[in-house]
């Protein structure tokens, strides 16, 4: 599948196993912090490993617009309103 195919299927709807693999990364990041290890390096870790994965799948500009969505998020503030994780 080419980038652009990936990035019409996102656009469109989400896949049907998005909520599971949410839920896989959320087990994980508590997971993580259970372990010590600290939320940037966490963090860290999870986008290492997105990007890798992403690298497999899509070409380097399908990428960067996921990137510049992920920012767009950032800078609109929505992060913030998403819940989070029980402190420790």
């Amino acid at each position: 599948m080419s980038g652009s195919d990936w990035r019409y299927k996102m656009d469109d709807e989400a896949p049907e196993d998005l909520s599971h693999a949410g839920s896989v990364v959320d087990k994980a990041i508590e997971y993580m912090l259970e372990q010590q290890i600290a939320p940037v390096s966490a963090a860290s870790a999870l986008l290492g490993g997105a990007l890798g994965l992403l690298s497999r799948s899509m070409d380097d500009r399908a990428i960067a617009g996921v990137l510049r969505q992920a920012l767009a998020s950032v800078e609109a503030g929505e992060l913030r309103q998403l819940p989070t994780l029980p402190k420790r």
